[in-house]
């Protein structure tokens, strides 16, 4: 059995915390999480720095939904500091492929590069 990576399983814990309507309804939580020179591409086709994945949860996300189903969960270290994460989610009948790359930041581990693809499961 291979030995456990803390970088790893923290990038695994992360980012599924990071998808949970509590934390996506509120910009200050979303503000926090992001690596300082986050950049994404989200399923919805936006991308941009951590100032528009700050603002965009607020909105889209309402009170008392459900997160996201995630499945095919991994992670693998690339390099002493960039842990890869991919995993696929399921929510109101959309799925998405989504990757990420998180980097070590002054408080722990934060997404740095993250990618959300929108797939149909007839095709995969």
């Amino acid at each position: 059995m291979a030995d456990r990576d803390p970088a790893v399983e923290a990038a695994v814990r992360g980012e599924p915390a990071l998808l949970g309507p509590e934390v996506r309804r509120s910009p200050e939580r979303v503000a926090a999480p992001p690596h300082p020179g986050f950049h994404g591409f989200g399923a919805s086709g936006r991308h941009g720095d951590r100032a528009p994945a700050a603002a965009m949860p607020a909105t889209a996300t309402a009170p008392g939904a459900r997160p996201p189903a995630v499945s095919r969960t991994r992670g693998v270290r690339l390099a002493p500091d960039p842990v890869r994460r991919t995993l696929g989610t399921e929510h109101q009948g959309r799925r998405v492929h989504r990757g990420s790359l998180w980097r070590r930041a002054q408080d722990g581990r934060r997404p740095y590069v993250h990618q959300g693809t929108p797939f149909d499961a007839r095709e995969e």
